[in-house]
């Protein structure tokens, strides 16, 4: 199945990177409109624009080599952190908003944004496809299921008609592993009555999704800890 979006938010674990390694992916392979990614870890989301403004400098070295002097890569490179720096600040869709020598760079594209999304008061706009990789296992534990509800309910409302929403949830036995954590969710784990296997009927029944896709059941010859299938809710 294949994602077109003109708009796009991500929740992601970007510990290991893969949260700016699929955002510079998605933003290129599907030409989206703009990427947001989100996360609780401020460090994470710090560590997430060093790269972005890593990757920038290395694509407008590579693109003005080829035509021009390397006096003129190098202001080039001046200019694509100026526009990094503007989409760290402002942490929002803004890309379509101005024209520049740096439009459709992926600092234009790409933002990320410290965010406890529980927590957080509503967006005030709406998205084509939300993915949340790996992460429901950990409101799950620090918010318990009310935290859990509240998050797909926003999920749902942020999507527009025709949304949706790629989830791939965290097996029980992750949760047992994980559960010593902290005091909090060692409480939570203990009165946690909606196990990741209900999730399906959760999204579906109650919170309105109206229907759901495998987008794989198994995904062969990745390393240990991301075989986990991957769902898409379509609202």
């Amino acid at each position: 199945m294949m994602l077109i979006c003109s708009s796009l938010v991500v929740f992601v674990n970007i510990g290991i990177f893969m949260g700016f390694f699929f955002h510079t992916y998605a933003a290129k392979k599907y030409n989206c409109k703009s990427i947001l990614g989100l996360d609780i870890d401020s460090a994470l989301i710090e560590e997430a624009f060093w790269y972005l403004r890593k990757f920038v400098k290395m694509e407008f070295a590579e693109k003005k080599n080829t035509n021009n002097t390397n006096v003129k890569a190098v202001q080039d490179v001046n200019e694509s952190e100026q526009c990094t720096n503007k989409s760290s600040n402002e942490g929002a869709d803004n890309g379509s908003s101005h024209q520049s020598s740096c439009e459709r760079n992926l600092s234009d594209i790409v933002s990320f944004r410290q965010e406890n999304f529980v927590r957080s008061r509503p967006h005030d706009k709406q998205y084509d496809t939300i993915l949340c990789l790996s992460v429901t296992k950990w409101i799950h534990l620090n918010w318990g299921d009310d935290g859990l509800i509240t998050a797909f309910g926003k999920i749902w409302r942020l999507l527009r008609p025709g949304g949706v929403f790629v989830l791939e949830p965290q097996p029980w036995s992750s949760y047992e592993r994980n559960r010593r954590v902290s005091e909090t969710t060692r409480s939570n784990y203990r009165d946690i009555k909606y196990r990741p296997d209900f999730f399906r009927e959760m999204l579906l029944d109650k919170i309105g999704f109206r229907r759901v896709e495998v987008v794989t059941s198994d995904l062969s010859g990745t390393r240990t800890g991301f075989n986990r299938p991957i769902f898409a809710y379509y609202k």
